[in-house]
């Protein structure tokens, strides 16, 4: 079953990113997803700040992909916006995850559809925004991610 939660404002949602970014590990992947201004980046960057990781947090849309070195918990943030390729397998192939993913934590904004492949345990952060700006974040769990929500 899946986990809501409400996220009244900007600051909620970086509340709650840092929270999970203190729990994530070398080889965690989260994928996020919802619609543009759905607040994907701000929960990254509070990812980031739980993590501890240096760098400034902005979309990579287009890079497609930036490396935030390991901070005080030694795992680092690797940031993907999957918006520019359109479901293209071979781009993401070319970003060589797999790779990353053993020794980063992996958090790609629009994955969904292609970056599950990457893993079996991974989570899906569903960001919904209501007309009067509250963030909706349902949780999906998959594989080991079962055991963590």
């Amino acid at each position: 079953m899946a986990e809501q939660l409400i996220l009244a404002t900007p600051e909620d949602t970086v509340a709650f990113g840092e929270s999970l970014g203190k729990t994530l590990r070398a080889g965690d992947l989260v994928l996020l997803a919802g619609p543009l201004g759905a607040g994907k980046t701000v929960l990254t960057r509070g990812i980031a700040a739980g993590l501890g990781v240096s760098g400034r947090v902005s979309s990579p849309t287009f890079v497609l992909a930036r490396v935030h070195p390991a901070g005080e918990r030694g795992v680092p943030l690797v940031h993907v916006d999957a918006y520019r390729l359109g479901g293209d397998l071979a781009q993401l192939d070319d970003l060589d995850l797999d790779t990353d993913l053993e020794s980063s934590a992996i958090v790609v904004e629009w994955g969904e559809g292609s970056a599950e492949r990457l893993s079996d345990d991974f989570l899906v952060v569903r960001l919904e925004r209501r007309p009067d700006d509250v963030r909706i974040a349902t949780l999906e769990p998959h594989g080991e991610w079962k055991s963590r929500v």
